[in-house]
């Protein structure tokens, strides 16, 4: 089946012609004085163009055919030859039809103009000039028409193939991102998530091990004890990493990781039995964030103790969670009285991606940066050192 078969035609150009070239034949019989004395028989042939010219809306090859009868139609009723006007009309008439048509109903109904016309010339006046002249002006017509029919067709094509390459790419980088988060889960399943969870078993049985030694030693058992639930708890997460890389969409992922502001308390625990004497404020539900702001929001506070455990481990802290109608806060301010700090300064922090060779402050930028928020980070005026991040809370992360 022909792509253009079922295509809208331009219904204003028949009937633009009709209206104009059926005026044109009315004025061209009124003031050329050969067909002035024939101006009521005229008047109709004109009129038989302009319905012939109007049919073509809707039969485009038979309406091209009844405006070339307009001339057989003409010598009947008396007036010599085809005006130019009824020339122009078949022009336009057998061009509108290699248009809107298919080439082989186009290609017949050129050839019935161009008989129509040669074998009522050659009734008339004999075979002539016009017998060659009729055709070598119809065909061309007729060509121009197929021809602006054939580069829509072009056109169109072209623009359905470019479509169809859109969404081949797209379809081709999806699956690309399919296979590599799928390449990435596998690593981290089969080489990082394994290998922490059999440090946590062989820190589990140390810890069993030394038992009795750990009794006497309560602050010791607490930091073993810290570190396994921190280990059992990195590999919750990593596992949950996986089933988030695995899954296609990321409403479907399995949020069931430890990681959220809600259970701030038990990272406040974690940190405290690696010696930082910190506190933690909280205002506001904090269990009703959007799991990616949850998530990136305790990632930075994460991060901001780390950095105070390695620049200023003797410092006091203060971690404050604050959940707003349309945004939540992560502040970490010590108190600048640490011991890790360089000479001349409170703290170390100022320094820490050159101290450490770390990228702590620019991880943390980078996910409030996700969000639309906002991160600030450097000394304060009573002495000390703060993070603080904002996320906003709109519907789209809902």
């Amino acid at each position: 089946m022909s792509p253009f078969r079922h295509r809208p035609r331009p219904r204003a150009v028949p009937v633009a012609a009709a209206v104009l070239l059926g005026g044109l034949a009315v004025v061209e019989a009124w003031t050329d004085p050969t067909f002035r004395p024939y101006f009521g028989s005229l008047v109709w042939v004109a009129a038989w163009i302009a319905v012939s010219l109007a049919s073509q809306v809707r039969w485009p090859a038979a309406g091209a055919v009844a405006v070339a009868a307009s001339f057989p139609l003409g010598e009947l009723l008396g007036p010599p030859g085809p005006g130019g006007a009824g020339l122009i009309a078949v022009l336009v008439a057998v061009a509108y039809a290699g248009y809107a048509t298919a080439p082989r109903v186009s290609r017949l109904a050129v050839a019935a103009c161009i008989v129509t016309f040669v074998v009522t010339d050659a009734v008339r006046a004999g075979i002539s000039w016009d017998s060659i002249f009729f055709p070598a002006i119809f065909v061309p017509a007729w060509w121009t028409g197929s021809l602006v029919r054939r580069e829509q067709a072009r056109a169109r094509e072209i623009a359905s193939l470019a479509t169809q390459l859109d969404a081949q790419r797209e379809a081709s980088a999806h699956a690309a991102v399919v296979e590599e988060r799928a390449r990435i889960a596998r690593e981290v399943h089969d080489s990082v998530a394994h290998s922490l969870s059999v440090m946590t078993l062989q820190l589990g049985g140390l810890r069993r091990q030394l038992g009795p030694l750990l009794d006497d030693r309560p602050a010791e058992r607490d930091i073993m004890l810290g570190l396994e639930r921190l280990g059992r708890q990195s590999v919750e997460e990593l596992r949950a990493t996986v089933g988030i890389l695995r899954t296609p969409r990321d409403d479907d992922a399995d949020f069931s990781s430890p990681v959220s502001l809600a259970r701030a308390g038990d990272l406040v625990d974690d940190v405290r039995a690696a010696g930082l004497d910190l506190s933690l404020e909280t205002t506001g539900d904090l269990t009703a964030l959007p799991r990616a702001v949850d998530v990136a929001a305790y990632r930075v506070a994460q991060e901001a103790l780390s950095n105070v455990l390695r620049h200023a481990p003797g410092a006091r802290t203060v971690l404050q969670v604050r959940h707003e109608n349309d945004a939540v806060e992560v502040a970490v301010r010590d108190d600048g009285t640490g011991s890790g700090g360089l000479p001349g300064q409170a703290d170390g922090h100022e320094d820490e991606p050159a101290a450490t060779g770390g990228h702590g402050l620019v991880g943390m930028r980078e996910r409030t940066g996700m969000f639309g928020g906002s991160l600030s980070a450097g000394p304060v005026a009573e002495g000390g050192f703060e993070v603080r991040a904002r996320f906003p809370i709109g519907r789209g992360w809902q």
